[in-house]
């Protein structure tokens, strides 16, 4: 996986934040969501098209990402994690099958404050 992070206080905090929020999804193990997510956290999300849907508030936002992170018969592939002050993004492919039909690349577009996310929009590569 690679980085193209900022070196300052906040890029560091940042990558950090987005790496620990990365390993819910690598381990399928939401636990540590409750900790990373804000209470007034808005996920935009890639599903439906064309502008995805829209979740607010902490207990909203875990959910989605709940249900993400313990998808059975996907995981997810790490491309990148990027910080630049509050602002980061991650790159990944979802996959659910055996070949590279059967899965996606995205990217996630996250905002960070105080430790926390308070802001995720998500997009994928898609027909």
């Amino acid at each position: 996986m690679t980085s193209g992070s900022f070196s300052d206080a906040e890029s560091v905090q940042t990558e950090t934040i987005l790496e620990r929020f990365n390993q819910v999804f690598l381990t399928h193990d939401p636990a540590a969501l409750d900790d990373l997510v804000a209470d007034d956290c808005v996920i935009e999300n890639t599903q439906p098209a064309p502008d995805g849907s829209r979740h607010e508030g902490k207990a909203a936002c875990i959910a989605l990402w709940r249900g993400i992170a313990t998808m059975q018969g996907a995981h997810f592939e790490p491309e990148s994690i990027i910080a630049r002050g509050d602002r980061g993004e991650i790159r990944w492919r979802l996959v659910w099958g055996a070949d590279h039909a059967s899965s996606v690349r995205g990217v996630n577009l996250m905002r960070v404050r105080d430790g926390r996310i308070v802001e995720a929009q998500g997009y994928v590569k898609g027909a």
